[in-house]
């Protein structure tokens, strides 16, 4: 399955999924409230599928897969039939009419809290916060070595790279001084900071993560693998062997070693290979061969591979998870309102906001990565669904919320023309931030 198709598959699956879910709630909320449903449709347009469940409910699946609706008996859309008044829609209570519409965010909130538990209890496979910095970078001119731990961000105790590197992405938006606690490859602890004030503002966080320069640790110079027949393992390297120098420059990583090879390779394929082995120092005497490895573009090869990254996998049991997913969800609630309002404010660049595209990517790259990935992305991209309902947006879940608050305070109902107007305004407003999106999108697929 190529990367379009199968971005294109797990958008799918993801919209199917979250969607399903948000407008069940809906649907299951206006059922217990005694209201009638006609129909309930996951996608827009026609039906591609469809057929009558015994309680009257047509349900349908369309042709356009990104969203979906249940439709109620309504008296604004139509005569409703005298017997079936009391299952109408808006002459239920107000405190009803409030239940049904808040369920779709409630519903995508509870399917967020289980799929964070879910992925707690499975497992999330992870590689160990184990940094470097990029020459002259702001990590760099902050004091990060080579080997550095890191231990907390801000506080906040990590044992992943990825729960490190969503600490470090809120703050970049913000650009306000991070504080780091480190442990050096000499087992001592310090303290950092670093200043993310000194990035210019308007920025997206990935340009911010650039000039950051804080990067995992490369593997060290240990042949893990020496495969048999290959010139490495003809010279007599052996699995472990430290990598020391080659043609007697010295080598401080894999990453590195591989780059010499490279170099030296192109002069003269025949290359001394410094190693230490059981405490002695060793010169081999390696030809390298010009190869092209798995569809990849040709290369000098010694056939050696280098150790994998340390290991960090984030599981707890089934009590334990709870609290995790709870707190993970409550994290990541204040992060959004805190993205959205830096970005109202001026202080974060819209440019960090992303769409259809944008999220077509990460759910195949997710999904790739195994389940526990996928659970993650799915609980927040099923939070941000339930946050953006929830904005007071006329035509989102939020804006009908705000109507029947408004008919709390007054004591009747927002006059049709309020709700005419307010839907226009709503459309123009959701549709400029698709279009912002989507435009985002674009243009970092342009510039990768």
């Amino acid at each position: 399955m190529t990367s379009f198709f199968g971005s294109v598959f797990w958008l799918l699956v993801t919209l199917g999924v979250l969607v399903t879910f948000h407008e069940f709630g809906h649907y299951w909320v206006a059922r217990r409230c005694g209201v009638k449903v006609l129909r309930f449709s996951i996608g827009f347009g026609s039906p591609l599928w469809k057929r009558a469940g015994r309680d009257g409910t047509e349900y349908q699946i369309a042709a356009i897969p990104l969203g979906g609706y249940v439709k109620m008996l309504d008296a604004r859309e139509g005569e409703v039939d005298p017997a079936l008044r009391a299952q109408e829609f808006t002459g239920k209570p107000v405190w009803q009419r409030i239940a049904i519409v808040a369920a779709g965010p409630g519903f995508n909130l509870l399917f967020t809290l289980v799929a964070f538990w879910l992925m707690f209890m499975l497992g999330r496979p992870d590689v160990a916060p184990v940094v470097t910095a990029a020459p002259h970078s702001i990590a760099a001119a902050a004091g990060i070595h080579p080997g550095d731990r890191i231990l907390s961000v801000d506080g906040r105790v990590v044992t992943t790279w990825s729960d490190a590197m969503d600490a470090v992405a809120n703050a970049l938006l913000a650009r306000t001084p991070l504080p780091l606690s480190v442990r050096g490859s000499d087992g001592l602890s310090r303290q950092l900071l670093l200043p993310l004030n000194q990035l210019p503002p308007g920025q997206s966080v990935d340009k911010y993560f650039g000039e950051l320069g804080l990067q995992l640790a490369p593997p060290p110079a240990v042949a893990a693998t020496v495969m048999a027949g290959d010139p490495a393992a003809q010279a007599g390297m052996r699995s472990g062997d430290r990598i020391v120098s080659v043609n007697g420059q010295p080598v401080s990583d894999f990453i590195a070693f591989g780059k010499l090879i490279q170099t030296a390779a192109v002069r003269s394929p025949k290359l001394v290979i410094g190693v230490e082995r059981a405490g002695q120092s060793l010169a081999l005497n390696v030809t390298a061969r010009w190869a092209s490895l798995a569809d990849q573009p040709s290369k000098w090869i010694l056939g050696i591979g280098p150790p994998p990254p340390e290991a960090a996998t984030l599981r707890y049991g089934p009590f334990k998870a709870i609290g995790a997913s709870l707190q993970t969800t409550w994290r990541n609630t204040r992060q959004t309102f805190g993205m959205l309002g830096k970005m109202l404010s001026g202080e974060a660049s819209t440019r960090n906001l992303s769409g259809v595209i944008g999220i077509a990517e990460v759910a195949n790259a997710s999904a790739h990565m195994g389940l526990s990935w996928f659970l993650q992305f799915l609980a927040l991209v099923s939070l941000s669904l339930a946050i953006l309902n929830l904005l007071p947006i006329p035509v989102l879940d939020g804006g009908h919320l705000l109507y029947y608050l408004i008919e709390l305070v007054k004591g009747s109902p927002v006059s049709e023309q309020v709700m005419v107007v307010g839907q226009y305004i709503g459309m123009a407003l959701l549709f400029s931030l698709m279009g912002l999106a989507f435009y985002n999108d674009i243009h970092r697929m342009l510039l990768s």
